[in-house]
């Protein structure tokens, strides 16, 4: 039985089998534990899923200092938690606009103007480019943070601001006209 160093230096050369093998092996605990975090089975296999294919994307990046099994479980963990807060952001903000539209429904004025600001905002985003608008939407309106962008995205935190500042500075621009 090999080791769990000789496992991951396999893994770093593209030993498609040996990951597999990970893989296959580690696969149905990993689905489990996350199902207990996000209580839906479904979402726990993607995370698991997700994990894996990011694993085999970075694979030449791989550091782990402790036992592979646990450093498996504390990214399913982390990726847990992290789906977790975004279900609440999503679920807080799905909650805020069901609470602006029936606020707003009784005047007539702010009916138009708010239909009037989201169209703005859907032509302002149409004219970004792809990935500057999907960082902005993910920013403003999933409440992600910069850092997990460039994760999610595997680009850098400059790129991120970068876009964000393009995106802001388009908004700005097109708002004060």
């Amino acid at each position: 039985m090999i080791g769990d160093s000789e496992i991951v230096r396999r893994i770093r050369q593209g030993d498609t089998g040996q990951f597999e093998s990970l893989f296959r092996s580690s696969y149905v605990s990993l689905v489990r534990y996350a199902k207990t975090l996000v209580k839906d089975h479904d979402t726990a296999e993607e995370i698991v899923q997700d994990l894996f294919f990011r694993l085999w994307q970075d694979k030449e990046k791989i550091e782990i200092e402790s036992s592979l099994n646990g450093y498996l479980f504390r990214a399913v963990h982390n990726r847990c938690l992290h789906w977790i807060e975004h279900s609440r952001v999503v679920e807080k903000h799905a909650q805020e606009m069901a609470y602006k539209q029936t606020e707003n429904y009784e005047d007539p004025s702010k009916i138009i103007q708010y239909k009037e600001l989201q169209s703005k905002i859907a032509k302002i985003l149409a004219r970004l480019p792809e990935r500057c608008g999907k960082i902005f939407c993910m920013n403003r309106f999933e409440g992600l943070k910069y850092a997990e962008i460039a994760d999610i995205l595997s680009v850098s935190i400059k790129t991120v601001e970068a876009n964000m500042g393009k995106a802001l500075k388009e908004f700005r621009k097109a708002l004060t006209e």
